[in-house]
């Protein structure tokens, strides 16, 4: 349980923080309804001491109230749920490590041939891009075209590893596919859930374009989120330094593990 006093300071610099970062960002040029029920609960919260667990509840439900009609088809009732708990637990508990207001979400329990991925503007509640395709990692799955079944932090896997990332920042990705080279933007990725997902930059796991990647297929990566390159030189510029990533799949195990699907 995060202390109250500590939640206090939290909720006031991410406040401060918010408006004093709002007018970098051409594209929310007003506050959300996430900021605005923040400024709303704030005096309370300092009054009562309540637990962050319900700011980050209140946060979580006005995304959901506002996205959750619009994101279709997913694997699981708490997939979108998870993704946004997730977000707003991390912001809450580290609020200057969170600099953009961007959230990039894919949900592995579909197959690669559904549009699975997302951009969110968790400031706005609306969805900037998506859905659109995403590879997964080739040691997830045996089929191309199928649900990944295996998931791994695993050096050498090649497998996609599910939880929460801190988007880091871009540079010129060099890839390799059917025996040619590529170039594309990549964004480097720091994975925040122990145990699922915190050996990503060791084992090279970033958000980049490849030309395995089109607007109605999906090949597979050596674990990466990878899309269209187009599409990342739109996308992955917003997310640098300071957005956040989340990888979702209906697994139980890690559903129930992952430290900020159940943070407090």
């Amino acid at each position: 349980m995060i202390p109250a006093y500590y939640m206090r300071n939290v909720l006031m610099a991410a406040l401060a923080a918010g408006f004093v970062g709002a007018p970098m960002l051409p594209e929310n040029n007003q506050n959300g309804p996430v900021l605005d029920a923040a400024i709303t609960l704030v005096t309370p919260v300092v009054l009562s001491s309540s637990p962050p667990a319900s700011v980050i509840a209140t946060a979580t439900q006005s995304s959901l109230d506002a996205l959750s009609s619009l994101v279709r088809p997913l694997s699981h009732p708490r997939a979108l749920e998870d993704a946004f708990h997730g977000y707003f637990a991390f912001k809450t508990a580290h609020p200057a490590d969170v600099k953009k207001p961007y959230l990039y979400f894919v949900d592995y329990g579909l197959p690669s041939t559904t549009a699975r991925g997302y951009l969110f503007d968790m400031v706005a509640n609306r969805i900037v891009e998506g859905p659109f395709m995403v590879a997964q990692g080739r040691g997830s799955s045996s089929d191309k075209n199928g649900v990944p079944t295996v998931f791994s932090n695993r050096t050498g896997s090649a497998a996609t590893s599910l939880g929460l990332y801190l988007a880091e920042g871009t540079y010129g990705f060099s890839g390799k596919t059917g025996g040619r080279s590529y170039g594309s933007i990549g964004l480097r990725l720091t994975g925040l859930s122990t145990g699922f997902n915190d050996n990503a930059r060791a084992r090279g796991v970033v958000a980049h374009g490849a030309p395995y990647v089109t607007a109605t297929k999906a090949g597979r990566s050596e674990g990466c989120p990878a899309m269209e390159p187009g599409r990342a030189s739109r996308i992955l510029p917003k997310l640098a330094n300071g957005g956040v990533v989340f990888l979702f799949a209906p697994r139980e195990d890690w559903m129930a593990s992952d430290p900020w699907l159940s943070a407090s």
